[in-house]
Order: C-alpha cells, then sequence, then structure tokens
C-alpha cells in the first residue's frame, strides 16, 4: 500500500440531473454583469491551502462558512445536517454518483457569494458530507463550492499564494491559452502525457495527484506490471474505493513538463482520459473563463514566484 495521505477527493463523476438552459442562463447573466462592470475585480479573496485541497470563506443566505473548492463538481453540495442547521428547505429524492459510488441526495435552494460574485437562486445538491470530511479532509467539510463560481465570473487562481480573484475581462491574462472542453459536465484541458496526446479534466478537487482512465491506461499500455508501483485508497461522494498506482514518466501541461508522476487508475467506466488536480496545478498562476470556455496557465516561475515542484 501507498501512504495513506494521497488519498482522493473529486467529485467529477456526480450525475445530477441539470437543465442545460439553466447553464446557459448562468453564462448569460454574468456576461451580462461583465458588461456593467458589477464582476469587475475586488480585493482578492484568501484561499486556505491545506495539503492538496483549497479553501475558501463563503456565505451561504448570510450565513459565513468555509467551503472546499471543486471546479469539476458539476453543482455545489452542502452536508445535510448542515442544511438543516439553516433552516434550508430541503426536498426531492436522487442517487447521484460521485467518485467513490453512489450516494443518495436531496436538493436545495439558497444564496451563495463567494469572492465578490453573489450566485442567484443556486441548487444545491444535499448530501451527507461527514465520510469525506473524516476520512479524506480530517476536518468538517459543511459546503463544496462546484461550478457555480466558475460559470459566473472569470477567475484568477494563485495556489501558490493562497488568492482568487474575479478578473474583469478587459485585463490583460497573462500565460498559454488553453481552449475548454465539456465532458459530462467537467471542463477538460489538452495535455500530452509521454507524447500522447489527451484530454484531462481540470479539478480542483482532486486532492490524490494525476488520475487516468481504466480505458486509456490499457490502451496505451500505462497497466504493464512494469508499470504498477502498488494501490491507493481513495473515492469521495459513495465512498472508499482502491485504485491501482501506475508510474507516469512525463506529462506535459500548457508547456511545462512533470516527470516521474504516480498516476492512480480510475475504474469507471465513463472516466475521462486524464484528470489534474491541485499537484500539478499549484505549478500555475490559472485564469478560468468557463462560460468563453479558455483557461489560461502561466507557470510560477514566469510569474516571480517558485518553479514548478516536478518540472
Amino acid at each position: 500500500m501507498l501512504p495513506q495521505g494521497r488519498t482522493g477527493l473529486s467529485f467529477a463523476r456526480m450525475n445530477v440531473p441539470r437543465i442545460p438552459a439553466v447553464r446557459i442562463a448562468v453564462w448569460l447573466w454574468a456576461a451580462a454583469l461583465c458588461a456593467r462592470g458589477a464582476l469587475a475585480a475586488d480585493a482578492p479573496t484568501a484561499l486556505t491551502v491545506r495539503g492538496e485541497r483549497l479553501f475558501l470563506p463563503v456565505e451561504l443566505n448570510g450565513h459565513r462558512v468555509e467551503a472546499l473548492l471543486d471546479s469539476a463538481a458539476e453543482a455545489s453540495l452542502i452536508d445535510t445536517q448542515f442544511a438543516h442547521e439553516l433552516g434550508l428547505t430541503v426536498s426531492g429524492q436522487s442517487s447521484i454518483k460521485g467518485s467513490g459510488g453512489e450516494a443518495q441526495a436531496q436538493f436545495a435552494h439558497l444564496e451563495v457569494r463567494a469572492a465578490s460574485v453573489t450566485l442567484g437562486d443556486v441548487t444545491a445538491v444535499v448530501v451527507d458530507l461527514g465520510d469525506i470530511s473524516r476520512r479524506l479532509v480530517h476536518a468538517p467539510v459543511r459546503f463544496v463550492l462546484g461550478r457555480d463560481l466558475f460559470d459566473a465570473a472569470r477567475l484568477r487562481i494563485d495556489i501558490g499564494r493562497g488568492t482568487l480573484e474575479v478578473l474583469d475581462r478587459g485585463v490583460p491574462v497573462a500565460g498559454t491559452e488553453l481552449p475548454l472542453s465539456d465532458h459530462a459536465g467537467v471542463e477538460a484541458i489538452p495535455v500530452s502525457l509521454e507524447g500522447i496526446p489527451a484530454s484531462a479534466e481540470f479539478d480542483l478537487g482532486n486532492g490524490s495527484g494525476v488520475m487516468i482512465g481504466r480505458a486509456f491506461a490499457s490502451a496505451h499500455g500505462f497497466l504493464e506490471p512494469a508499470r504498477v508501483v502498488g494501490t491507493q485508497k481513495g473515492g469521495g461522494i459513495g465512498g472508499e474505493i482502491e485504485r491501482t498506482v501506475v508510474r507516469l514518466h512525463e506529462l506535459t501541461v500548457a508547456g511545462v513538463t512533470f516527470r516521474d508522476l504516480e498516476g492512480h487508475v480510475d475504474p469507471q467506466g465513463n472516466a475521462q482520459e486524464l484528470n489534474v488536480g491541485v499537484q500539478v496545478l499549484r505549478a500555475f498562476v490559472i485564469v478560468t473563463d468557463f462560460p468563453q470556455h479558455r483557461i489560461w496557465l502561466a507557470p510560477r516561475a514566469s510569474a516571480g514566484a517558485a518553479t514548478p515542484a516536478r518540472p
């Protein structure tokens, strides 16, 4: 077994019923606000970086709470007990699929404020977050802020300095521009794994390192015995699972090459080719623009910060 500290937390596999028109409306709303300057740059919000996970202060119906940030969560999540403490009206019943399996959930509406953005009527998934709090984060997780924030504004995220801020679209952006493509509600970027072009989910909720889909790994020889270095327990919503861990020699993202990485094999049938999380993304200053399907990655060395941990 590999060290227990590198467990995964990704909600990228969460299948929550959504109406496409809702997301389109959010994009149009965000574009209108940006045009009026309502989402103009404000003072940066402090990101708390603990291990490979990101937390930021948010307000839920006026109540201040720390949220786990997860760009790959198609919907934001609120802990069942905390939803009742806030007096939210909880309704519906659905089975959702997380990175560890299936879980039962309900839904609630609330207003969320994060950074300088006030999100309107957010439909949050109400689910028991006690398991991931104890098993993965080792601290209470009461709210997971998903792509609702990313869909509403252009964001600049500097993990190294611990800041997140809203950017006006008139502000010049540094870094390599990459297109975003949608995979089951999760945005993905183009990368290269040992010379093989691949699509990698952009997942700030992934604290377990590089994930590699089993089908992709099998097709390209990454499951050969010489590659396997052990197994690792992980899995987020839905419970704990065990993943095979393989050696990856080289991964290139936005012109930066990372060497000697561990790849955690995702056994789920709908897994994307790759998934990159905080371990890789902290090497960049990140600007996201989900509504315009673009992302910019500037190596921290060129931004006057530390060089990537795995150059």
